[in-house]
């Protein structure tokens, strides 16, 4: 049976009256879920777990993978209208997604960000379909400096993710750094820079950073300088991307979408990483590059594309490696093996029904997803009409209330308020807060890479005939003629 017949058989699978709700149910919860800032699809998914059980493997698997790529989406709402990222992938969204929106073209934005992300995220569904095995082979090659390296071309985007001068970019990148390394170390499990406080022990965690530099600060900018900003006047039409945006979309859709599912590959390097380096390639190929930060949509298409894009690739590990490349494939990871599922190089022959109609399903949820999201585009973008007086403290409540949700810890709110204060005076001094993002993002992976390849080299210089397979201890007591000698006397 070749993949033509094996697909047909997801799709008899997948369009039955059960899973087609479970897709559309999914759909529905993760677009909601994405769109609150704090609350993530990982978070969900742990909670439809229950109910999950309750149900046939096979549609218990859809609607909770519809939950998470349908999230990929609902963060794209926020991200848009408020600067507020629903989730961490939504980062780079805010870049011109807002500054689109404060120009009066949130429509276009949340009408480039569905069209971009089905496109995108189909194109990935068949990339799951036809080149799993392979590229998971690709994918569990990557050892410590492999990682290492990737992530070192993830820091050297840090100088133009931000338009202001790329020594303060590097200054905020190399702050992202540091804080970082605030916890427990990865290697030795010694505690850094907790100064005594528990709450510290794990590190500062991303998203109430995230909430406090994007969303919080320009709140506080606002009450700051009292500014009167008055309801955005956008007629309903003319909302939607026109064939001119779609022009000078289609390059960065392009590219966004392969860049996402390639990097997701590899286990750890899922949207979040996926959208800020799509966004970082742009700042060096696009055509209209130069306007990258003033609100163009090639700025969201190219962040939009990947993360959606990397949603379908993270599967490729987690269903035919069983390595989880995000915290969300974790749980479906575990969902899987409460129903007796293994994931693995088995998974395929032993359970096609499973990973076909789950293919099949995707293919389903992704149009699911802009049908239900690109006609309600004119709603949200209503959502800038509201009076400030009124949108300020409605913004100010969601965000605290989702930065206390995530592990009901007020030491979360503190440090989103403190964090929302910091990113204040960085817009003062216009010191660009998206390369302190993308150094705490990237630097537990940059320390924990380096950290293990400088382990697997021993932490030290060899000698090189140490790459020919000779004996370390004998070449480092002995040098290089003992090791000539050695293996003169045929050992």
């Amino acid at each position: 049976m070749d993949i033509i017949d094996f697909l047909m058989q997801g799709f008899s699978i997948a369009l039955t009256p059960t899973n087609l709700l479970m897709a559309m149910i999914g759909c529905l919860l993760g677009t909601i879920v994405g769109a609150l800032p704090g609350v993530q699809p990982s978070g969900a998914i742990a909670l439809l777990l229950p109910l999950g059980a309750t149900l046939e493997p096979t549609s218990a698997i859809i609607m909770l993978a519809a939950t998470y790529y349908g999230g990929m989406y609902g963060g794209t709402l926020t991200s848009v209208l408020v600067n507020i990222p629903g989730e961490p992938s939504s980062v780079a969204t805010t870049f011109d997604g807002y500054k689109m929106a404060l120009k009066g073209q949130a429509g276009k934005a949340l009408g480039i960000a569905a069209i971009g992300s089905w496109i995108a995220g189909t194109v990935s569904v068949f990339g799951l379909m036809l080149f799993a095995p392979p590229l998971a082979d690709i994918a569990v090659s990557f050892g410590p400096p492999e990682y290492l390296a990737l992530a070192l071309v993830g820091l050297t985007m840090m100088t133009t993710i931000g338009r202001s001068s790329p020594i303060k970019a590097a200054l905020m990148c190399v702050l992202g750094l540091l804080l970082s390394t605030i916890g427990t170390d990865p290697i030795v499990g010694t505690s850094r820079f907790s100064f005594g406080n528990i709450n510290l022990l794990g590190g500062l965690d991303f998203l109430p950073i995230m909430i406090g530099l994007f969303g919080l600060a320009e709140i506080f900018d606002i009450l700051a300088h009292r500014t009167r900003v008055d309801p955005l006047k956008t007629p309903l039409r003319g909302l939607l991307p026109n064939r001119e945006d779609w022009r000078n979309a289609s390059w960065s859709v392009g590219r966004g979408g392969l860049l996402g599912f390639f990097v997701s590959l590899a286990p750890g390097a899922g949207p979040t990483v996926s959208s800020l380096l799509a966004y970082g390639v742009e700042k060096r190929v696009a055509k209209r590059r130069n306007l990258l930060g003033t609100g163009i949509v090639e700025g969201v298409a190219a962040p939009e594309s990947a993360n959606n894009a990397a949603a379908t690739g993270v599967m490729v590990p987690m269903l035919t490696l069983g390595i989880p490349g995000s915290a969300s494939t974790a749980v479906l990871l575990g969902g899987l093996m409460m129903w007796g599922i293994q994931p693995g190089p088995l998974l395929i022959p032993e359970h096609p029904d499973i990973f076909w109609g789950l293919v099949a399903s995707m293919l389903i949820g992704n149009l699911m997803l802009l049908i239900i999201n690109l006609p309600l585009v004119p709603v949200f973008a209503k959502a800038l009409q509201v009076k400030p007086t009124t949108l300020v403290p409605i913004v100010m409540a969601v965000a605290l209330a989702g930065t206390y949700s995530l592990n009901n810890n007020l030491f979360d709110v503190l440090v989103a308020v403190v964090a929302g204060a910091i990113g204040y005076v960085l817009m003062q001094h216009k010191f660009p807060a998206a390369p302190l993002v993308l150094g705490l993002v990237l630097g537990p992976l940059v320390e924990k890479s380096l950290r293990q390849s400088i382990q697997m080299g021993g932490g030290q210089h060899r000698h090189p005939l140490h790459q020919a397979g000779c004996c370390c201890v004998l070449a480092d007591r002995c040098g290089a003629a003992g090791v000539r000698t050695y293996h003169a006397a045929g050992q």
